[in-house]
């Protein structure tokens, strides 16, 4: 898969990792992009500087995502690749408030679910078409500090998995974008230690849009711009034990620095 010539949809297009990708589509030649995001002026703002479309999509209500799907569909033609990536992280562990954990499931895995709903019909009649899913290395590690982020990025990679697996024969490609730290307002906004932490080894989003082009056009499911998470996820499944105990000792540090 490259972007040249495709139409193409990126939730969470306003700023970040997705108004990365969709400058980077817009350089590679797409034919037409959609930036949908829920802060409509920031996807205006990314739209108009590339000429792409800027769509207001609250990505946690389907009929929100069916309308977006069905708008784009009817005036510029299928969509060819999906970008699911819109995303929001709080903290807490089990005491989190149902209203808490309820928003960030909606966002951090529904919305994969509604997308993989409003385009996947189209895209097996036809015999083609790509999902991209933005999860986190948070999906195949943890987040220390974050149950929510932790458990949702958990299931977001589960229902990448499935569908990569059960619609391939289809002429379906899902990539699952597994990043640790990226320079955004998200991670900016982490002034914990374990965000201290994470800064350390950030990368730019344009970083991340460079690696997710590549592993578009190798159609590779685990694309992950921070390489060493594939060492880390190696060492989780062979020896689950030892790596449960590096967590706690990073958990440890990163306490450390927040009374420090």
């Amino acid at each position: 898969m490259t972007p040249a010539g495709k139409i193409i949809v990126v939730t969470g297009g306003a700023s970040g990792i997705g108004e990365a990708l969709v400058r980077r589509f817009a350089r590679d030649g797409a034919k037409f992009i959609a930036v949908a995001d829920i802060d409509l002026a920031g996807a205006t703002r990314v739209a108009e500087s590339v000429g792409a479309g800027a769509f207001h999509t609250n990505v946690a209500d389907e009929a929100d995502i069916q309308k977006l799907v069905t708008t784009v569909e009817a005036e510029h033609g299928p969509i060819e690749l999906f970008c699911s990536n819109a995303g929001i992280i709080l903290e807490g562990g089990a005491e989190t408030s149902d209203a808490a954990w309820e928003r960030i499931w909606d966002i951090n895995v529904k919305a994969h679910i509604y997308a993989a709903r409003a385009v996947l019909p189209g895209m097996i009649a036809r015999g083609s078409g790509y999902l991209l899913q933005t999860v986190s290395a948070a999906g195949l590690l943890s987040q220390i500090g974050s149950a929510p982020y932790s458990v949702t990025k958990h299931a977001a990679l589960a229902f990448a998995e499935w569908l990569a697996i059960t619609h391939y024969d289809q002429g379906i490609r899902v990539s699952a974008l597994c990043p640790q730290g990226v320079r955004t307002n998200m991670l900016d906004a982490a002034q914990d230690g374990m965000g201290a932490l994470l800064r350390e080894s950030a990368i730019s989003p344009e970083q991340v849009a460079d690696d997710v082009i590549a592993g578009l056009a190798e159609e590779r499911f685990l694309i992950l711009p921070h390489p060493e998470v594939a060492e880390y996820f190696y060492r989780k499944a062979t020896d689950y034990e030892r790596w449960l105990r590096g967590m706690r000792r990073l958990q440890t540090k990163a306490r450390d620095l927040d009374t420090a």
